[in-house]
């Protein structure tokens, strides 16, 4: 097993506390520091980072913490301290970037086909945040879309995750590791892009059936390898950061 660093201790640390605060204090926490859309009252600037430190359940942080555990724990011995701390909350930040955006475009399509219909903005607006709109049958699937956009706040370190897991992979791509629902380990080379599909897949058929923000997975796993591909070509990892 992995030797835990003071660095993956820290961050481990710092989330269960505010897991604990979650529970204790609730949604108030959740209003402050998960991320929600940027129009939506809630929003703060500071959510983008804060929402790394957030989770809403006791296994989505046992997962999380695990993973950074397992895959940060090797790259933070090749890079050191500060570069592992650099591109932990790059692939962070970069997974909340691509999920916004895609949210973005997701609510202004919906937001358009609302006004081709003859709808009003604002009427449109106050209705996501009624909870209702008066609106013919063929439009409930995208109101239900943008609301659920709108309204349902993003947390979890899963990104930041992803990004080491796809790092983990361009540096150890031989390394098994095993998936709950097969008997048998996968070398990491295909482990991690079977994983990142699945989550494409998903994203794009069950996201308003599913509380999982799949399309963060896979930003933070692309910013990961983009960064970790570039790393290792250029031979990057020779320098280590103190």
């Amino acid at each position: 097993m992995n030797q835990i660093s003071n660095t993956i201790k820290h961050l481990i640390i710092i989330n269960v506390i505010m897991f604990v605060a979650t529970q204790m204090i609730g949604h108030r926490m959740i209003d402050l520091f998960a991320m929600h859309y940027p129009t939506n009252p809630n929003f703060r600037i500071w959510q983008p980072l804060t929402h790394m430190f957030m989770h809403g359940g006791i296994m989505h942080i046992v997962f999380n913490m695990y993973g950074l555990w397992i895959f940060g724990s090797p790259l933070e011995q090749r890079w050191g301290k500060n570069k592992f701390l650099f591109f932990y909350f790059a692939a962070g930040l970069g997974a909340v970037l691509i999920y916004t955006g895609v949210q973005y475009y997701q609510f202004t399509a919906g937001m358009q086909t609302f006004l081709n219909a003859g709808f009003d903005q604002e009427a449109v607006m106050q209705g996501i945040k009624s909870g209702s709109i008066y609106a013919p049958e063929n439009l409930h699937e995208t109101f239900k879309q943008m609301s659920m956009v709108y309204l349902t706040p993003m947390l979890g370190a899963s990104g930041a995750v992803y990004g080491l897991l796809a790092a983990f992979a361009i540096y150890y791509p031989f390394a098994e590791l095993m998936l709950i629902f097969l008997p048998f380990p996968i070398k990491a080379k295909y482990f991690v892009p079977l994983l990142v599909l699945s989550d494409l897949i998903f994203g794009f058929t069950s996201q308003m059936s599913s509380p999982i923000a799949h399309l963060a997975h896979v930003g933070g796993a692309l910013i990961g390898f983009l960064i970790a591909w570039k790393w290792k070509n250029e031979q990057f990892e020779q320098n280590r950061w103190y």
